[in-house]
């Protein structure tokens, strides 16, 4: 069975920074276009980083030049490296991949991890 595990959530001051982890367990043969999304009380999942096909970075513009997506695949883990936090950037944060074992592909979340960003 897989499961998605972030960590690294917290409360952090304005300009502080975070790393989140999320690692990926399982019998998996591969992990595709894993990202980050982020949710507030209210109001719909938003992607905030995804890796896209050729380990093309994709960014929302709330977050580019911010915010860093990598991956470690010898550790099936992506982390969200987040710098100059600001307090819009408390949320929920989920991590996303479309997961291939050997007997099916399917999408797959983590349970979230919360980010708060206030003095």
């Amino acid at each position: 069975q897989v499961q998605l595990v972030e960590s690294g959530g917290g409360l952090v001051q304005p300009g502080g920074s975070l790393r989140l982890s999320c690692a990926a367990s399982g019998r998996i043969l591969s992990i595709n276009n894993p990202g980050w999304y982020r949710q507030v009380p209210g109001k719909q999942r938003e992607l905030v980083a995804r890796i896209l096909s050729g380990e093309i970075p994709n960014y929302a513009d709330s977050v580019a030049g911010r915010f860093t997506i990598a991956r470690d695949n010898a550790k099936n883990t992506v982390y969200l490296q987040m710098n100059s936090l600001k307090p819009e950037d408390t949320a929920v944060y989920y991590c996303n991949a479309i997961i291939a074992t050997a007997q099916a592909m399917g999408t797959y979340w983590g349970q979230g991890t919360q980010v708060t960003v206030s003095s």
